[in-house]
């Protein structure tokens, strides 16, 4: 077991991937000038989705109280391209002005905007948020942060560019349960950690389909057009909206977008990682062989295997990362007793190291040690990193008001979601055809710095995306 060492919240911080850019968010009653808000005064915030996750959201952000309808930040403006979707947060905000375009919206009102939420699809979130990032404006970005790889590393050099407050929707960042695991790590209570095991119960939506060639009626109240964005152009069909578009790659990351920045987001903090240098992926052989015979699958798989491979950092040792889902689990730990859920039933993880293990449940919640009869006997260490005393939401609010740093702003997430898309990246490349026909599987060697797989050309193409007319990313 390594020192106990003690380490405030800012030294944490430093030593750990959360500042992997060096850069110090400076209150904005410091800066002053144009749009300057006072950490006493109220920000002016918009959100781009507005129904669903969104509403919750904006919701949380703005302390919205359920019995008088009065919040402490103004809501402005909300943007949805499905009218019914966003009643409930129209009806909730009746002063904030409508938009179904984020374009136009703002055009209109970049002078009145402080912050702005974004929790349309994946496909939406880069093309939504980097605009008001480069008029300034600070963001709160549903998870994954992007839908590829790209896309994360534009909005993680954008947020140091423009000097703004950011904020991944990965929630657990923010609890108790994560800090505990980082602090168990830091001062060595089961010894060098050398493997990693993380699942979810995932997708509860299909996966592993072809694209539907139904026509069907577009509904009245929403855009096809806008809600399609950046992605190519198609069909409607009410199997992709609001919900089972996580399962296609045209829109959604699939079950590990959804719920690995979640799962692993304790084991990629505590462990300090940053680019994996290897990723490999299996598969079901379904998916797989109708690819290779009909090339018409074009949804993440039912069920996946991936292994990420990372290199030593400072002191600790190289870790491997495995994730399932589907389904699919680690095998069940010998340490647990018979009926004794594996994390909390529907997904969680486990650390493995030289003097014992760490479970967790989804969100980083509930962390012990194996077997779990140890918890009785063990003394928790005093705490050395700040617990956050707010929702996600309003650490990000509190940062913009009054400084400091955010639980997954982009420095941290951007990286981070750049490792969980390298998953998707492997399970798209493992089923193009090899010189013999056959889908091909392949540990791909990855290059974090210059994004690039140098052992497999072919898998680059899945690092970036082409984006339709008129909605590129203008970096």
């Amino acid at each position: 077991m390594g020192k106990n060492k003690s380490m405030d919240r800012r030294s944490f911080l430093k030593n750990s991937a959360l500042a992997t850019s060096g850069i110090m968010i400076v209150p904005r009653h410091v800066l002053g000038g144009k749009g300057y808000t006072a950490p006493s005064d109220r920000l002016n915030i918009a959100a781009v989705g507005a129904g669903g996750k969104g509403d919750g959201n904006i919701r949380a952000a703005s302390l919205w109280n359920r019995a008088t309808g009065e919040t402490q930040e103004n809501i402005v403006a909300l943007c949805d391209v499905d009218q019914k979707m966003a009643k409930e947060s129209f009806k909730r905000f009746p002063k904030a002005k409508r938009f179904k375009d984020f374009r136009v919206m703002l055009n209109e009102m970049a002078d009145d905007i402080d912050a702005v939420i974004v929790s349309t699809p994946d496909h939406s979130h880069a093309t939504a948020a980097l605009p008001f990032m480069q008029l300034g404006k600070h963001v709160y970005v549903e998870k994954p942060l992007t839908h590829n790889v790209y896309e994360a590393r534009v909005l993680t050099e954008a947020a140091a560019k423009y000097n703004v407050v950011t904020q991944m929707g990965n929630q657990g960042s923010s609890g108790d349960g994560i800090r505990q695991v980082c602090e168990w790590v830091e001062i060595g209570i089961i010894g060098d950690i050398r493997e990693v095991h993380c699942w979810t119960n995932r997708p509860v939506w299909p996966q592993g389909l072809a694209r539907p060639q139904d026509d069907f009626p577009i509904p009245d109240t929403l855009d096809w057009d806008l809600w399609l964005g950046p992605a190519p152009d198609q069909k409607y069909h009410p199997g992709l909206v609001p919900f089972g578009w996580r399962g296609w790659w045209d829109f959604g990351t699939g079950s590990l977008g959804d719920m690995a920045c979640h799962i692993i987001d304790p084991a990629f903090k505590a462990l300090k990682l940053k680019y994996p240098i290897a990723v490999e992926s299996s598969t079901v052989t379904k998916y797989a062989r109708m690819w290779a015979v009909e090339n018409n699958v074009e949804s993440a798989p039912p069920a996946s295997l991936i292994h990420f491979d990372f290199p030593a950092r400072g002191d600790m040792p190289p870790v491997t990362l495995h994730w399932y889902d589907g389904g699919l689990m680690p095998r069940r730990p010998i340490e647990l007793k018979e009926g004794e859920p594996m994390g909390s039933g529907d997904g969680g993880g486990i650390l493995v190291g030289d003097n014992g293990k760490i479970m967790f449940d989804t969100y980083g919640a509930n962390p012990r040690l194996l077997p779990s009869d140890r918890m009785k006997y063990f003394k928790q260490p005093e705490p050395f990193i700040e617990r956050v005393k707010v929702s996600h939401q309003r650490n990000w609010i509190n940062a913009i008001k009054n400084g400091g740093e955010c639980s997954s702003s982009f420095d941290y997430a951007g990286p981070f979601t750049e490792m969980v898309l390298m998953g998707n990246l492997a399970l798209r490349s493992a089923v193009i055809q090899d010189g013999r026909g056959y889908p091909g599987r392949k540990r791909l060697l990855w290059d974090g710095d210059n994004m690039k797989i140098t052992n497999f050309k072919p898998a680059n193409q899945f690092v970036k995306r082409p984006y339709r007319d008129g909605w590129e990313l203008k970096v």
